[in-house]
């Protein structure tokens, strides 16, 4: 693809490559995508925020797994904000959207009036790759650190796949219709085998990018990260300013050379098939427990708000099967 083609650049992942930097990185635009994960609940601001950020980053990181595999991010911490968690689900074959859905879980009552990452308290990052049904998901932990999720994504990169990694990221409502949009880049410098680890710890145990990189490599990181310091949120999240525009507007001296965009969709894999599968631990007397006054067993979907509502004969242990003690 040449860097004067035109796209809708709404709800889309483009990958590039800085080639005289050798630097990989993507440019995510997400806008309906967006809107429909934060619809689905009835976020506080600060919640908000952390959901949408969480999001544009899965969208930027999934884009590189392959085909019918799934990334999973996760935030786990003692904060109000007690949870987040995302989905990104790859394009089933070639040419297909990929689908992205995320929710919090949260206590109202402990929630503050300082900046969204203020909500989570002491915690972790974690990254996980499934990559089908019979192969052990792969699983990358690192610790939150501030002052944004932004930052524990790099510190992950940093910590677990000693890759270089920045991010720049811009989020929000816009407009009298108050939709949101939402923009980001991701920068990595291309992964070498490197002798650097064995011998470089980082500072306070944390590694960091140039701890990882030496020589040239250093000064094409710092040059890239420089060019990135120059973006203005209103080129981020467009709508007027394509990424390809954007990418010859910061790296036209890196030499950017862009690759086919990936569409991206809000979308959730729960179903009524799955909700059973996930109830067929149970025994009757479990069952029995769950069943309301109205003598039904419901469950809701956390990521898309779908509600489900069953016969309680029809769910569970085989009714033949010895129940459990």
């Amino acid at each position: 693809m040449t860097l004067g083609s035109k796209l809708a650049w709404d709800d889309t992942v483009l990958p590039f490559q800085l080639d005289a930097s050798d630097i990989r990185g993507r440019v995510a635009r997400l806008d309906g995508v967006l809107g429909g994960i934060l619809k689905q609940h009835d976020y506080p601001p600060q919640v908000e925020a952390l959901v949408a950020e969480m999001a544009l980053l899965t969208a930027l990181i999934g884009q590189t797994i392959k085909l019918r595999w799934k990334l999973s991010l996760q935030v786990q911490s003692k904060g109000a904000v007690r949870m987040i968690a995302t989905d990104y689900f790859a394009p089933v074959k070639e040419g297909e959207p990929a689908r992205i859905r995320a929710y919090a879980s949260f206590d109202r009552d402990r929630l503050d009036e300082g900046k969204p990452f203020d909500q989570i308290g002491e915690g972790y990052f974690a990254i996980l790759i499934h990559q089908g049904e019979d192969m052990s998901p792969y699983q990358g932990i690192t610790p939150l650190i501030g002052p944004s999720l932004r930052a524990c994504a790099e510190a992950y990169f940093a910590q677990s796949e000693q890759l270089p990694t920045r991010f720049s990221l811009s989020f929000g409502r816009e407009g009298t219709e108050d939709q949101w949009r939402a923009g980001g880049i991701l920068l990595q410098h291309m992964p070498k085998a490197s002798p650097l680890m064995a011998t470089r710890e980082g500072t306070g145990g944390l590694v960091s990018a140039q701890d990882l990189l030496d020589g040239d490599a250093i000064e094409n990181w710092n040059r890239a990260n420089i060019l990135l310091d120059t973006v203005e949120e209103a080129e981020l999240i467009g709508p007027t300013v394509p990424p390809t525009d954007l990418l010859v507007r910061l790296f036209h001296e890196e030499q950017p050379r862009v690759f086919d965009a990936q569409a991206v969709r809000f979308g959730c894999t729960c179903s009524e098939d799955r909700v059973r599968q996930s109830l067929s631990i149970y025994s009757p007397r479990d069952i029995e427990k769950m069943t309301t006054d109205d003598g039904r067993v419901t469950a809701d979907c956390q990521f898309c708000g779908a509600h489900y509502d069953l016969d309680p004969a029809s769910v569970g242990f085989d009714s033949d099967a010895p129940d459990a003690e």
